[in-house]
């Protein structure tokens, strides 16, 4: 069961209404806003492979926008915890090093998921059209699904913890729940690329 108590005491410390936190909340719903809603539009009209002279550089182009984007995410997380209080009792090696531990698992997850799929499978490449062979199954996917964004979201939880900052882990939590946002918008119409995909192929 969740300790209540404790909870209300933890977040006591967060002051909701400083400027620097409401940025970072607003710049870590707006990351995968934008993504969707440029990437359907992009599938929708092609007007970004109309501009930039093909699907791959236009894919590029959102991919570099959508990196830019998470280093200006991950500033204003950053300068939202420095601007708040720390929990004093957190300051102590063991929360450090399991904040860092936590960290450079979600790291392992960001980086070999970049691997696995490469640069336009990580930036929505088939919403250019950009379509993978087959889905793919090996680590991490093996052991866990969207493991880019729970690694990313990994990562936060452990940059939190080792700055011992309650205000970093509602951040975390925010960034949670905008990523389990856009799976939901996401899974289903990307699935439906794809089996539209297999439709016309066994239609040739």
């Amino acid at each position: 069961q969740v300790d209540v108590a404790a909870m209300v005491q933890l977040f006591g410390y967060v002051d909701v209404t400083d400027t620097g936190f409401i940025v970072a909340v607003l710049s870590i719903a707006f990351n995968p806003f934008f993504w969707n809603v440029v990437a359907r539009w992009e599938h929708k009209t092609r007007a970004l492979s109309q501009v930039f002279g093909s699907p791959r550089a236009a894919c590029y182009c959102l991919g570099t926008a959508i990196l830019v984007l998470n280093c200006v995410r991950s500033h204003c997380f950053t300068e939202a915890m420095k601007s708040q209080p720390k929990l004093e009792g957190w300051v102590c090696h063991w929360t450090y090093y399991s904040g860092l531990a936590i960290s450079a698992v979600g790291t392992l997850f960001v980086v070999s998921s970049f691997l696995a799929l490469g640069f336009t499978g990580t930036f929505l490449g088939d919403y250019f059209g950009i379509l993978m062979e087959e889905k793919v199954t090996s680590f991490p996917f093996s052991v866990l699904d969207n493991p880019m964004y729970w690694g990313s979201t990994a990562i936060y939880l452990g940059w939190s913890l080792m700055h011992a900052s309650p205000a970093g882990l509602l951040l975390t939590a925010v960034v949670a729940i905008s990523y389990t946002i856009a799976v939901l918008y996401e899974g289903p119409f990307t699935e439906e690329i794809y089996r539209k995909k297999q439709k016309g192929g066994k239609s040739k």
